[in-house]
């Protein structure tokens, strides 16, 4: 197991290690049984994922003396919901599983909320495994213990802290992604390098393009660095109280914008975080925080990495400028009504606020949308 690399994230007796290396699901056996006493775990999955993986999960947990009982959803957005958590969570009492079991988050980060969400409800907290299946889930949310699904008022609006027993990504899996699903994920990455490690984001300027063809040794590296950079935010702020917030840069617009486009595949997460970076760029180089240069940079390398970056390129009719700003007042960063903002003085150096003039954002909504 020479290859696998191991970041712990450190939560007092919640502590647990994500691994990260090739192979990981041929030994998956080996890692999760020490964490269980029966020979049995149950394993939530949806059908792509499934289609792609099942087998060899199967293999691995078999390898190390496991079977696995499995429930297979629908994908997409639209099963993180009160109905899909619901079927879970009645399949896994069906199941009779109980609080020391291992239940098995295996897909992207939609199995991984639901999951999860599933897991912290079910007899008060059961235990799970993260198995992320996409390079957005690897690197933000399989890590941390958030978990929850959307409704009709907003993106991720009921749900709970419940940290994994164990987080195992295998950048195999990353092979059987489609192309926008990657680059889509690496809004993630990009986020990263963006918040609070300006050296990544260059060499992530540096080695994108062969990331993205598939050399796995900068795959692996990536992963890693994005790991280590939520370990040690989520060890100081596990329950967003203060520092954690900045892992949301980018996100208080995207997820507005996910919301105006019904959580489908007209905008994927990571698409909406790419554009949320790129604004919150924009409105800190308006508000005088940053150069006019680090916007200008931030876009050039999502246009590299073929990411959107505009509002013009989500397809589709969006509200106009206040009614963005009336779906980003749904946001979870909202503190006594009113809107926290992660905003940057630069590259690698974000900062949380709620001082930002709501003329400037309608303005820049305003700007943004008057050029699609």
């Amino acid at each position: 197991m020479s290859d696998v690399r191991t970041v712990p994230v450190a939560l007092g007796a919640r502590s647990y290690d994500v691994r990260i290396g090739r192979g990981l699901l041929a030994r998956a056996g080996d890692h999760i049984a020490p964490l269980t006493r029966r020979g049995t775990v149950w394993v939530v999955t949806e059908e792509t994922v499934a289609r792609h993986h099942l087998a060899a999960l199967q293999a691995g947990l078999s390898a190390g003396g496991l079977s696995a009982r499995v429930l297979t959803l629908p994908p997409g957005e639209a099963t993180k919901s009160w109905h899909w958590l619901q079927h879970t969570v009645e399949w896994l009492l069906a199941e009779r599983v109980e609080r020391r079991d291992i239940v098995v988050a295996f897909g992207g980060g939609v199995i991984g909320d639901l999951v999860g969400f599933a897991a912290a409800i079910l007899r008060r907290g059961v235990r799970f495994v993260q198995i992320p299946t996409s390079l957005l889930a690897q690197v933000d949310s399989s890590v941390g213990g958030k978990t929850g699904i959307n409704t009709a008022h907003g993106k991720n609006l009921v749900g709970a802290f419940h940290q994994p027993g164990l987080v195992l990504a295998d950048i195999d899996v990353l092979d059987t992604m489609t192309g926008r699903d990657f680059r889509a994920g690496y809004g993630e990455v990009v986020k990263y390098g963006l918040l609070g490690d300006a050296e990544f984001f260059a060499w992530l300027e540096e080695h994108g393009p062969a990331l993205a063809a598939g050399d796995p040794t900068l795959r692996a590296h990536a992963v890693r660095r994005s790991v280590e950079m939520k370990a040690e935010i989520v060890a100081r702020d596990e329950t967003e109280e203060g520092d954690r917030a900045l892992l949301n840069l980018g996100h208080t617009f995207g997820h507005a914008l996910e919301a105006a486009t019904g959580y489908s595949d007209r905008l994927l997460h990571g698409e909406g975080v790419a554009i949320g970076c790129a604004l919150a760029f924009e409105l800190s180089s308006r508000l005088g925080l940053c150069s006019q240069e680090d916007p200008s940079r931030v876009r050039a390398h999502l246009a590299a990495m073929g990411l959107r970056r505009d509002l013009h390129e989500i397809p589709g009719d969006l509200p106009d400028a206040d009614g963005l700003l009336r779906l980003m007042g749904q946001d979870k960063k909202v503190v006594a009504g009113q809107l926290r903002f992660i905003l940057a003085r630069g590259i690698g150096h974000a900062f949380v606020t709620a001082d930002v003039p709501t003329g400037a954002v309608r303005a820049l909504l305003a700007d943004a949308l008057a050029a699609r």
